[in-house]
């Protein structure tokens, strides 16, 4: 029987989460709940069940055509069992390069990953801390670490070990069914409510899914 996972979305392609065309793959649900987290939609748990082996079907068409896959959430290792079930099913059909983004910082999913080897080429680890500066690329925050942990991964992600630059400040934008619109990348502080002001000046509406509670520096 194939493991349950929460699932929030999938895209093809994504640009704005690391090198090339890329799948993306977003879990549902995270105990982290960083202050100011641009993603509260996929906080809560228990929305969006399917199946590991439903997942890895329904991206299936796109692994001829893409370049990688980058999971985040919500928080992956909330699911841990699926996650490296999904991993498993997707190493099993694609080269592929892939890479997690987590919240937990590098000493809690080490182990994690010491058991299942080679699944993740890359993965960002650590909490969004609003505090901290942004100044590096993949990282909403300076505190998150970017760890290549095969030789594909380092060779798909040694170049984003460096400084944010303006090619990096861009989004790829999803239309749902229903007609919700979703932002992938990772914006600059502020950015959101910078587009909802524009929206809103020009007689538009936007909800966004930030967590407003604390203010974007």
């Amino acid at each position: 029987m194939s493991t349950m996972v929460n699932l929030s979305r999938i895209h093809f392609p994504v640009t704005t989460l690391g090198p090339s065309r890329r799948i993306g793959i977003w879990f549902q649900g995270c105990s982290i709940r960083c202050p100011g987290c641009i993603s509260m939609d996929t906080w809560v748990q228990g929305r969006g069940m399917t199946t590991v082996d439903d997942v890895v079907e329904a991206v299936s068409p796109w692994l001829s055509t893409a370049d990688g896959i980058t999971i985040s959430g919500g928080e992956p290792f909330d699911q841990r069992e699926a996650l490296f079930d999904l991993l498993t099913g997707l190493r099993a059909r694609t080269d592929a390069d892939i890479l997690v983004f987590t919240g937990y910082p590098w000493n809690r999913i080490c182990d994690a990953l010491a058991v299942s080897p080679s699944v993740i080429d890359a993965i960002v680890s650590g909490p969004f801390e609003i505090e901290e500066a942004q100044t590096l690329a993949l990282r909403g925050s300076d505190n998150q670490e970017l760890h290549l942990l095969t030789p594909l991964g380092q060779a798909r992600f040694e170049s984003f070990d460096r400084l944010i630059d303006e090619k990096d400040r861009a989004f790829d934008v999803m239309f749902d069914d229903n007609g919700d619109v979703w932002l992938a990348g990772i914006p600059a502080r502020g950015d959101f409510r910078r587009l909802r002001h524009i929206l809103e000046g020009s007689g538009s509406t936007l909800g966004i899914s930030e967590d407003t509670r604390f203010p974007s520096l």
